[in-house]
């Protein structure tokens, strides 16, 4: 076998090698999604798998049960909220990180990043001490809601500083050489090309503040529950399919959201670097 024959099989076994990896990785990620949403479809009275049977009747069932549809409520409620004061914060920063900082950017950069850092347990508790030694508590959802900012934020920043970094500032420079103001040099110019990080970002907030559990296990307020605590708690005395269409119900939230950003942006256009 020539020298040219045999890089030829090796080039097309470490193809295969590849794809053999790459599709074991993609079984590994999918195949839990798809088991849950195929336990939400099952007509028995357990939580098993294989289904006996298909039936929506534990869809039914949760929209049925108060605990959770009021859970469901608080956790877009607080999502959103979170998502709002996240990308505020998050686009300032990154605008000032990347365009006016100086000598305190990577330090700025650092503190940003921190939340992401840290395990989120331990920003949890430290955040808990802080509420109650000012006197603060857990009364109402505001400490909820700046822990799961604290947490959302650096995926907002990561975003759309990477928009900046990627855009050409000269082009807001001349806006501003033809006479626009700052304000309206960043909303007619700056804006639209950021907005792929922005919206991404925001993305990335909300489904992360819906999903949080330590956060908001130890920040809740009064008589408050968010879905992850409430089908934790569901979990420890009932073990019936309706679980797993909350956790259905979840998937097609996620997957509705990345349908909207394809549909507003193109996911193609939310690429980094």
């Amino acid at each position: 076998m020539s020298k040219n024959k045999r890089k030829a099989v090796g080039t097309r076994v470490a193809d295969g090698l590849g794809l053999a990896y790459v599709g074991a990785v993609y079984v590994f990620l999918v195949l839990p999604i798809a088991v849950i949403v195929m336990m939400s479809l099952n007509a028995g009275e357990f939580l098993t798998f294989p289904p006996q049977g298909i039936s929506l009747r534990w869809f039914g069932a949760l929209f049925a049960n108060e605990a959770f549809m009021r859970a469901i409520g608080t956790s877009l409620k607080v999502a959103a909220i979170a998502t709002v004061c996240s990308t505020l914060i998050g686009v300032a920063g990154a605008l000032y990180v990347v365009r006016h900082a100086t000598r305190l950017r990577e330090w700025l950069r650092m503190m940003l990043m921190l939340p992401l850092m840290l395990p989120e347990i331990l920003t949890a508790i430290a955040l808990l001490f802080f509420l109650y030694a000012s006197g603060i508590g857990t009364r109402t959802m505001f400490g909820l809601l700046v822990g799961h900012v604290l947490v959302t934020l650096p995926y907002v920043f990561t975003n759309v500083a990477s928009s900046l970094y990627n855009q050409d500032a000269s082009l807001e420079q001349a806006a501003r050489s033809l006479g626009a103001s700052p304000w309206r040099a960043f909303v007619r110019v700056t804006l639209p090309l950021i907005k792929p990080g922005i919206i991404t970002g925001a993305l990335f907030a909300f489904v992360i503040s819906f999903d949080l559990f330590n956060m908001s296990l130890l920040l809740k307020g009064i008589g408050m529950t968010t879905l992850p605590l409430q089908l934790f708690d569901y979990l420890r005395w009932d073990f019936d399919p309706t679980a797993a269409a909350v956790s259905t119900l979840s998937i097609v939230l996620t997957l509705i959201a990345v349908v909207w950003v394809d549909r507003t942006v193109g996911l193609r256009t939310l690429r980094f670097g």
